[in-house]
């Protein structure tokens, strides 16, 4: 019998306080132009998300704020910055898309998930509005109330 490998997990890493703090009102995937000391530290799972966001700059987008880590056997012969702004990969439209709404509309770029696709490193943006605290209080007892709904209901079918 041979034995099935392991699939591993894509994803990299996850922005769970962004839900927490934001609206998400759309998603876009995007590419993420890195270097080779980069991708050997997302393969070995040093990468943060969790306070990163999106600026623009001449009409390009750029991942500010995600910290990727170096290994310790990086190459001695490049200067490994953790925190440097990433270029984003997307194509016109979806730039202009975005950019037009930030300006527009008052709505913030953040980054959600941080994951591959096939061979490739991907970034999931999602374009959101601050949420005010009475908006979170809501969220948290609305999760409180599933959770006892779900328990209720478990106890009931015995």
């Amino acid at each position: 019998m041979s034995k099935k490998p392991k699939v591993a997990s894509n994803t990299i890493a996850l922005n769970k306080r962004a839900r927490h703090e934001y609206f998400i009102e759309d998603e876009i995937e995007a590419g993420l132009e890195l270097q080779g000391w980069e991708v050997k530290s997302m393969r070995a799972g040093k990468a943060n998300i969790s306070d990163s966001y999106v600026i623009f700059r001449n009409g390009e987008a750029f991942l500010f704020g995600a910290m990727i880590t170096p290994l310790n056997v990086a190459s001695t012969h490049i200067v490994c910055d953790p925190t440097r702004t990433r270029k984003l990969l997307l194509n016109k439209r979806e730039l202009d898309s975005l950019f037009g709404k930030v300006n527009r509309d008052g709505f913030t770029v953040v980054a959600l998930s941080l994951y591959w696709k096939q061979a490739w490193a991907k970034v999931k943006i999602g374009l959101a509005k601050g949420k005010k605290l009475h908006d979170k209080r809501e969220d948290v007892k609305d999760r409180e109330w599933k959770i006892a709904k779900d328990r209720i209901m478990k106890n009931a079918n015995r």
